[in-house]
């Protein structure tokens, strides 16, 4: 057992992560007290901790932010991309900054109490992330008690006990249950979220576990939506009478929950709509095309990830948040690779040839992050008008 964080003499430690391999960081306690298991992974960017909380993507995942400074810009009921957060917990550098911004409604350690999530702090970020990215995203236990007294042990075993993404279905659990209509649009400062009332075009959202600004982008696009579980049927999107289909950003293994996903991608595909898809969505489209998927060591998660634009050359600063990748060597000869990561060389983009489907790996509603590609929803609503005029 390797203490990562050695303790003071004199010190109270009231947190705990622990890995699966005995690696114990001991740190200050925050947010709920209690203890949650899930992967260790990262997240680079240096704003919207909230929106990244409750980014349903993170389900079964515990974040370190590699930024000092979380909590300066407070809680509030806004800024959240789901309305009860998937992820497992958070691990930070300082202790949480009191709340320094208009906008906000509440401290961040209330905010994190009323929704249970477990949190660390005082730990050395940098020393947790160098070891994620020398050996790969690990599963680990992050415990809050007030008394300090923890059984590290059973903290171990719990960690080495739960089953780890690959292979893990999560989008099921942070699906919609039933069918609903999206109509908030963008916000401004005065005016809160709009409303999109008059829309000249339907797009049927199909929930792996979406993100409001991601339909709130389709909304401000001028498309009516309507959005539908995870586990919908061909006949159950094309009974909408779409103009065109969504796929959603989600958790867990693409291979798990293209199960039953993909069948269904495959029927939709036949029907001709035009269709966009987004992070697990990209790789729902793959899979039902044919190629498949593979777990990343690190995984890119954070808002400052450069992409090229391989058609134009362009490279986009882009917000980012997934753990698989799309092997671009078993695309079909039909699927067009249009974006790539200069990071590392993945994939962040396929279109089909001749026909109106496209998908990108990264965020393009940046929520937190770079507005670079906010086009690609304008890309959308063309091929539905163009799909339309034909």
């Amino acid at each position: 057992m390797t203490l990562a964080t050695p303790p003071s003499d004199n010190a109270v430690h009231t947190g705990v992560l622990v890995l699966a391999d005995g690696t114990v960081f001991r740190g200050r306690g925050i947010g709920a007290t209690g203890d949650s298991v899930g992967e260790v992974c990262f997240n680079t960017s240096m704003t919207g901790y909230q929106e990244i909380l409750t980014d349903p993507s993170y389900a079964g995942q515990i974040i370190t932010f590699t930024f000092p400074h979380i909590g300066n810009t407070g809680a509030n009921a806004e800024d959240i991309e789901t309305i009860t957060p998937a992820a497992r917990g958070l691990i930070l550098r300082a202790d949480i900054t009191d709340p320094s911004n208009w906008r906000s409604t509440r401290h961040l350690d209330d905010w994190l109490k009323s929704y249970g999530l477990v949190g660390l702090a005082g730990v050395d970020t940098r020393r947790l992330t160098r070891r994620i990215r020398d050996l790969g995203a690990p599963n680990g236990v992050v415990a809050h008690a007030p008394d300090g007294k923890f059984d590290i042990e059973a903290l171990v075993a719990k960690a080495k006990g739960w089953p780890g993404l690959e292979g893990m279905d999560l989008a099921k659990d942070v699906s919609c249950r039933q069918t609903y209509d999206w109509t908030e649009a963008g916000w401004t400062i005065g005016g809160g979220y709009a409303t999109q009332d008059k829309p000249q075009y339907h797009v049927v959202a199909i929930d792996y576990g979406a993100k409001r600004n991601i339909l709130r982008c389709l909304a401000a696009s001028g498309c009516k939506v309507t959005v539908v579980p995870s586990t919908a049927s061909v006949e159950d999107v094309m009974r909408h009478q779409p103009d065109g289909v969504f796929l959603s950003n989600g958790p867990g293994d693409p291979a798990a929950t293209g199960e039953y996903a993909v069948p269904t991608i495959k029927g939709l595909l036949d029907t001709g709509v035009p269709m966009f898809g987004i992070c697990l969505g990209h790789q729902m489209l793959s899979l039902a095309l044919g190629a498949k998927t593979t777990k990343m060591a690190l995984g890119h998660r954070g808002a400052n990830h450069p992409v090229k634009d391989l058609a134009s050359g362009r490279v986009e600063i882009t917000s980012q948040n997934h753990g698989f990748v799309v092997v671009p060597e078993t695309l079909p000869a039909d699927a067009e690779v249009t974006h790539v990561s200069l990071f590392d060389g993945t994939n962040e983009g396929i279109r089909l040839k001749g026909k109106p489907v496209f998908s990108v790996q990264y965020h393009p509603e940046a929520s937190p992050g770079p507005q670079d590609s906010h086009y690609l929803f304008d890309r959308f609503v063309q091929l539905i008008a163009e799909k339309k005029a034909a």
